[in-house]
């Protein structure tokens, strides 16, 4: 990828947003949608997050130039990190929000069409998990910067999660926001967010 500008100097609270190449996501709804509507859909969902981060500052993690160029056109800051898959991203990415000032960091996946409100997360002395519909992934973790979190995406990742801030002995808060717990990974979840597809 392209070398990026460093960050600004950050203070508080900032939202981490990992984005996909839009031409690779979301494969496990190829059943419904061809090629071309993953990819545009991918799109309107990472959009509407970056709009639901307001008045929040926010940060894509991606390791795609069009990812990149699109999220600096929609006013991000961008955290180029090629090769280190989902977990190594975040980890590195929150690292590098912390080094520039952030003291807490929501990361906050781009695939929640029903978002709104991301700021009301902000603001915990502990961690903060929203979990998916099923309590398995986690849609939102919300961290100190500098609490040295483990990022442990993938399947059954709210337990480990959950884990993670047992052993960094920080208090706990689970949210379950519809508007956060719902995704959208496999055929089955588009119909709880009809709204979000209507004119797409």
């Amino acid at each position: 990828m392209r070398a990026q500008p460093g960050l600004p100097r950050l203070a508080g609270s900032v939202v981490l947003v990992p984005v996909k190449a839009f031409s690779r996501a979301k494969a496990r709804l190829a059943p419904t949608l061809d090629p071309y509507r993953r990819a545009v859909l991918a799109r309107a969902m990472a959009e509407h997050v970056l709009a639901a981060a307001a008045p929040l500052p926010v940060a894509v993690v991606c390791d795609d130039d069009e990812v990149a160029t699109w999220a600096a056109e929609h006013g991000a800051m961008v955290l180029p990190e090629p090769g280190r898959g989902l977990n190594g991203a975040v980890q590195t990415g929150v690292r590098r929000l912390a080094e520039a000032g952030a003291t807490e960091v929501l990361v906050v996946h781009g695939d929640l069409p029903l978002a709104e409100g991301l700021a009301k997360l902000a603001g915990f002395e502990g961690i903060t998990l929203v979990p998916d519909r099923a309590d398995d992934g986690t849609n939102v973790t919300a961290v100190p910067a500098y609490a040295g979190f483990r990022f442990s995406y993938g399947a059954g990742s709210f337990r480990r999660h959950v884990e993670e801030a047992l052993r960094l002995r920080l208090q706990l808060r689970v949210v379950r926001d519809p508007g956060l717990t719902t995704d959208v990974d496999v055929p089955d979840d588009i119909p709880a967010t009809i709204g979000f597809w209507e004119g797409r």
